[in-house]
């Protein structure tokens, strides 16, 4: 079946949803969902997305989307569609960059606005598989559990881990990781979701209403997305055939019969063999 609807996952299809000035209004209601009272967004703007160094010798930072409410306070929304190393530490890295911009020079007091960094994560990060979480809100604590610091957030979903069905949705914020999780594969407007803002959300996600250009650049976005896709998969698959393998290994070694590894593991009698 041919695609109604963009997929979001896609560096094209993320922007054209949350980082247009057309569809701010989408961006901001989707923020304020995972915002607390005192930092929901009446107005926003978006800022440069590439962050340069502050030397030759440092890295730059280049985000999905960068924008700003009326107060000043900082957004980093990202969409990250496979997994990589060290993602905690790069998160955290992402974040020094609307910190050190606030540096004001002459006789400034050090006092900073709040800085967000939203991750919507196409693969889960966890290392424990269960101690995932679909959505983990993290700030700086203290050894009791009280806020430290409440000018850093990070806030992460994991969008694989979100399993609600339409009949299941209870809030506004289920809606919006509902939307966004099966965008690509509706053929029309779910009832739940017929309601403005997702109408909105629908009508500038329709493939339709592309112009020829943008039709072939969201293409472009589409093969890139199913190529690191692919590439991730497969990493995965191999790296966990060859955990089985060793698995196989050490229950030879230790004497056990062929057929009963062969029952643990899954592997072929060949298998085993050539994994000794």
């Amino acid at each position: 079946m041919t695609a109604k609807y963009l997929n979001p996952y896609t560096d094209f299809g993320f922007k054209k949803l949350f980082g247009e000035e057309g569809s701010k209004d989408l961006l901001m209601d989707f923020l304020n969902q995972l915002l607390p009272l005192q930092h929901q967004i009446a107005e926003l703007s978006f800022k440069n997305p590439e962050k340069a160094p502050a030397t030759a010798k440092e890295r730059k930072a280049i985000f999905d989307i960068y924008c700003q409410n009326s107060k000043g306070e900082r957004f980093i929304v990202e969409m990250q569609k496979a997994k990589v190393k060290f993602f905690k530490d790069r998160s955290l890295f992402y974040s020094t960059f609307p910190i050190k911009e606030q540096a004001q020079k002459g006789g400034w007091d050090f006092k900073l606005m709040p800085v967000y960094f939203i991750a919507i994560l196409d693969f889960i990060y966890d290392e424990k598989e269960e101690a995932s979480k679909f959505r983990r809100d993290v700030s700086l604590k203290d050894q009791d559990g009280e806020v430290f610091y409440d000018k850093l957030h990070f806030k992460f979903l994991q969008m694989p881990l979100f399993t609600k069905q339409e009949h299941e949705l209870e809030t506004h914020f289920d809606k919006w990781i509902y939307f966004l999780k099966n965008l690509e594969n509706f053929d029309h407007i779910p009832a739940i979701l017929n309601e403005p803002i997702f109408q909105k959300g629908f009508e500038i996600a329709e493939l339709a209403h592309l112009k020829p250009k943008q039709f072939e650049i969201y293409q472009k976005s589409l093969l890139d997305y199913w190529e690191m896709k692919n590439v991730t998969d497969n990493s995965f698959e191999e790296g966990k055939i060859e955990g089985i393998k060793t698995v196989a290994k050490a229950l030879k070694a230790q004497g056990i019969a062929i057929d009963i590894i062969m029952t643990t593991t899954g592997l072929t009698q060949q298998e085993i063999e050539e994994a000794v």
